[in-house]
């Protein structure tokens, strides 16, 4: 008997990219599929394309992780696989090989869940050397390179004790779940890549999404919450997306992390963020191999392992991650952001920013 894969599909307004997923889901083989689409609230055909693509619809809680929630409550699956409306399937024989991975990885531990690896369905070429960059990070398990994007496969079981997603923020629920996963299990890449939508980078500005979304997750991984309730529009819609303006962003971080706090209390954010910075600091390393497999046709992770077996076997001190932190706050609110700040003038100048 073929086992039944629910797939759910969080929508507020995604009556354009839906139909695209939803015919490659009725075009994959070798599984039977139970498909959920769990919206938010749309305005427009998300409802009519997701009945007519096979789907069924349940309207659901506004937020990204309230959404997989009450789509997951009424799955039928005894697996689930979490996946974004922009998301294409280019191969039939995806989720059944992705299943047939998962299980056979289960054998040593139940406990495992799985990602694919992404590719960027862009309208240029522009940034080929960025984009390959995290298109091969996606690759990795490592710590907070896994997200949403890459889509989610585990067993309704699992999904159901670790309490589902997180509902605190419209976002990084899946950064959240998938750390959770981490912890307490095992994370798989599964064979096989997804396509995804470089739709947010494109609106916003390469630069200006990737870096906004690394201090979003350096405020999520060193505990500044305060961060996200300053500005609680951070991540906009894709409808609504458009030029990004980073100095707002820039300008909340930093009050977040001075304002109201003591010397001390200043010294252990910074300390925190001096520690996620030594966590990451593989990313260089891999960036380099990255630059020589494009250079060189061939894969090749030698700086990685360089970082692993040399610089990663090492914990730093608390007066390390301290002078590492200031290191860095200095560096970007005394360069970058005057930079930041005059880039932006500059457009706005020219009529380019909003």
């Amino acid at each position: 008997m073929t086992t039944t894969l629910s797939i759910i599909i969080p929508t507020l307004n995604e009556a354009q990219s839906l139909p695209l997923l939803l015919a490659d889901l009725q075009r994959q083989r070798g599984i039977r599929l139970d498909v959920i689409v769990g919206d938010g609230g749309s305005s427009d055909r998300t409802r009519q394309v997701s009945l007519a693509g096979g789907a069924r619809f349940v309207q659901a809680r506004r937020g990204r992780g309230a959404q997989m929630n009450d789509a997951a409550a009424q799955a039928h699956g005894v697996y689930l696989l979490f996946l974004h409306a922009d998301s294409r399937l280019e191969d039939p024989f995806l989720l059944a090989d992705a299943l047939q991975a998962l299980r056979k990885a289960s054998w040593k531990t139940p406990l495992v869940a799985g990602h694919f690896s992404l590719s960027f369905q862009r309208s240029s070429r522009a940034h080929e050397l960025s984009y390959r960059y995290i298109e091969a990070k996606t690759r990795l398990n490592r710590v907070n390179t896994t997200n949403g994007d890459q889509g989610l496969l585990l067993s309704r079981n699992w999904f159901e004790h670790v309490g589902g997603f997180d509902e605190r923020l419209p976002f990084l629920e899946d950064q959240r779940m998938a750390e959770i996963l981490r912890l307490q299990g095992r994370l798989i890449t599964l064979p096989g890549t997804l396509v995804t939508s470089a739709r947010r980078f494109e609106s916003e500005g390469f630069f200006q999404r990737y870096l906004s979304m690394g201090l979003i997750m350096v405020a999520f991984s060193t505990g500044l919450d305060d961060f996200f309730k300053r500005l609680p529009q951070i991540y906009r819609l894709h409808h609504q997306c458009g030029h990004l303006l980073l100095s707002p962003i820039v300008h909340g971080f930093f009050s977040t992390l001075f304002f109201p706090a003591s010397l001390p209390g200043i010294n252990r954010r910074i300390e925190r963020i001096g520690a996620y910075l030594a966590q990451n600091c593989w990313q260089p390393f891999f960036f380099i191999d990255v630059v020589l497999q494009t250079i060189f046709k061939q894969k090749s992770d030698w700086m990685l392992g360089v970082y692993d077996r040399i610089v990663g076997q090492k914990t730093p001190s608390n007066l390390v991650a301290l002078l590492l932190g200031w290191g860095a706050v200095c560096l970007f609110g005394g360069v970058l952001m005057p930079l930041i700040w005059c880039w932006e003038k500059m457009e706005k100048w020219l009529g380019r920013g909003r």
